[in-house]
Formats: C-alpha cells, structure tokens, sequence
C-alpha cells in the first residue's frame, strides 16, 4: 500500500509544479518594466541606472541583476529593471521590448550584482 500512496502523491506533486511553471511568462524569469503597470501594483519608477543605445551593429549588451536600463533605438525608448532571476540564460532582447523595437536579434547577458553577494 505504500508504494502506491507514494506514487500518488509524487504525481501530485509533479503535477502542480507543471501547472505553476506554465502560468510563468517568460518576462517573469527576466524583470519587468520599470513602469507601474497600474496605479494598484505600483512600484517606484526609478531614474535607469544606464542607457543602452541599441543600433543595426548591436550584437549583445550586458546588464546586472537589480538594474534599470533605458534602452533607446530608432527615436523608440523603454525601462527595464531586471528584478527578476539572478542569472537568466541569455535572451533574446526581443522578448522583453515593445514589438517592433528592434529589428534583429540583440542578446541580453545578465550578471550578477554586488546585492547578488553574500553580506553586498
């Protein structure tokens, strides 16, 4: 009997963590705007950290966690604070921006901060 009660219970675990990880969307695992989506879920909208020009040779960029980047292109701009996991696998900039923002693939590195350290 006990074999099947662990069974049970190990499918029932699985199965609620496969239903958590499918209502994450992608920009949960790297940040978020760092507008206030509503006046309800308001944070403080922070001066960026740095500004980011993007352009037709921009490859890749490199940001800390805990940062706010302005990211201009194209007379376009948006904020971004990247608040969430420390250490992402690298992403594809397109993922996070407004549509049209860019029109090829510009790579986001995140590293760790100095809030990232033990005892920073």
């Amino acid at each position: 009997m006990k074999p099947l009660f662990r069974s049970i219970a190990v499918l029932t675990l699985s199965a609620a963590s496969l239903s958590a990880g499918a209502a994450l969307k992608p920009t949960d695992l790297f940040g978020e705007p760092a507008q206030a989506p509503s006046a309800e879920r308001a944070i403080v909208t922070a001066v960026a950290d740095r500004t980011i020009t993007i352009t037709d040779e921009t490859k890749w960029v490199n940001v800390k966690h805990f940062e706010f980047i302005r990211f201009v292109s194209n007379g376009r701009e948006f904020t971004w604070y990247f608040d969430g996991v420390a250490q992402p696998r690298p992403f594809d900039l397109a993922q996070i921006a407004p549509a049209g923002f860019v029109g090829h693939n510009v790579t986001v590195y995140v590293s760790l901060s100095e809030r990232d350290s033990p005892g920073g």
